[in-house]
């Protein structure tokens, strides 16, 4: 297993984990004893194709469902009972969907202090400090370093890769501990992906963590550390990136297509 203390799974508690999760609805099982983890500083890749249960397990992590009787949710070692959407904002969870939740209208500065605006002593919105802190972030943690950008853009003038960055960037400054990324490259030109997987990776190097959900393998692979595969509700593979090739989980990930085993 990977070293992650750097942490070593065997030396520290995850910050997320999942034990026997299974969720229903009616007659349909999405979900069918799930175990998951991610621990401290570490990107976790979850893959699957439509259909694999990808979308409920990621909203059993968010407290949008509440996994069937017998499973349970542990956040940095403690069982939590009451797993609800709040609950888990509350304690450090931050969600990133495709449509990356920005107001495109506005500028740079008000979509990262969307909806936790700082105040003055008079109780009125704190903008010179907002752009402020907003410049900072652009040039610290987001690469923006050309004199043409500024917290002023308006957000629907910058690229796909640079909308994900502001979104990202807004998660890690009101200190998430796990950061959910949905599909975050679709859509996304060559450039653009490449931008974005920069951003990714400066999750982990924040001392953050992780879950890049994705169906796409080649996007997947060179940011994270460790690979789930879901197939039909079920987790059909866990790998550490160091232990298999890229080309070896491709023709695994085949095998689960085609069989929804990893059994020859």
């Amino acid at each position: 297993m990977l070293d992650k203390t750097s942490g070593n799974p065997d030396t520290s508690e995850p910050v997320i984990e999942l034990r026997n999760v299974s969720k229903t609805f009616g007659e349909v099982r999405a979900l069918t004893s799930v175990d998951f983890k991610v621990y401290p500083r570490e990107i976790v890749g979850l893959l699957g194709d439509n259909g694999a249960g990808k979308s409920t397990l990621v909203k059993a992590i968010m407290g949008y469902f509440r996994p069937d009787p017998g499973g349970e949710i542990f956040f940095n070692g403690k069982l939590i009972e009451d797993w609800t959407v709040a609950r888990a904002r509350k304690l450090g969870i931050e969600t990133i969907y495709q449509e990356r939740a920005l107001a495109e209208k506005q500028p740079i500065w008000r979509n990262l202090f969307m909806g936790r605006e700082p105040c003055n002593r008079w109780g009125l919105l704190d903008v010179a400090t907002m752009r402020s802190e907003a410049a900072r972030l652009m040039s610290q943690h987001m690469g923006f370093t050309s004199a043409a950008v500024h917290p002023d853009n308006i957000v629907m003038t910058m690229s796909g890769g640079e909308k994900q960055g502001v979104a990202i960037t807004r998660a890690l400054y009101f200190d998430a501990q796990l950061v959910i990324l949905d599909e975050p490259t679709v859509g996304l030109s060559l450039t653009e992906t490449r931008k974005t997987l920069d951003f990714i990776s400066s999750i982990k190097t924040a001392g953050k963590s992780a879950i890049f959900i994705d169906h796409n393998i080649f996007h997947v692979y060179p940011v994270v550390d460790r690979l789930y595969v879901l197939d039909r509700g079920k987790i059909a593979g866990l790998y550490d990136k160091s232990d298999i090739s890229m080309d070896d989980l491709i023709d695994r990930l085949y095998r689960v297509a085609r069989t929804g085993s990893l059994e020859e």
